[in-house]
């Protein structure tokens, strides 16, 4: 399951430069899944979309910093906890009941992200 970040964020920015996927943006910053990642070309999203690695997406928050749960990980392969959350002050770091996933598809998407 991916990892999102709660009304509770205080904008500290404690949790951005931990990410290995650079999965995290400050609010109102779009994203991409080729920032921070070595993918080129086309990449398939959660939700079965194909997508050029380096098109542009909104933010998914234009007040607080957030996760695009199509990079995140978990941490996955990376640290044995996500990193995230472990740096948070306010403990905001937290699973997303609305993208549940083995860690068999997290380490499967790391791959993808940095292969």
């Amino acid at each position: 399951m991916a990892i999102k970040i709660t009304e509770e964020c205080i904008n500290c920015g404690a949790c951005e430069p931990e990410c290995p996927n650079n999965a995290i943006y400050e609010g109102g910053a779009g994203w991409s899944i080729a920032d921070g990642t070595s993918v080129t070309g086309s990449y398939v999203l959660i939700d079965g979309t194909v997508v050029d690695a380096n098109e542009r997406f909104p933010a998914l928050s234009s007040d607080i910093y957030y996760i695009t749960p199509n990079k995140c990980t978990e941490c996955q392969g990376f640290h044995e906890e996500p990193q995230c959350a472990s740096v948070c002050p306010v403990d905001c770091c937290v699973p997303d009941e609305d993208h549940v996933e083995s860690a068999e598809q997290l380490l499967a998407r790391k791959e993808l992200l940095h292969s």
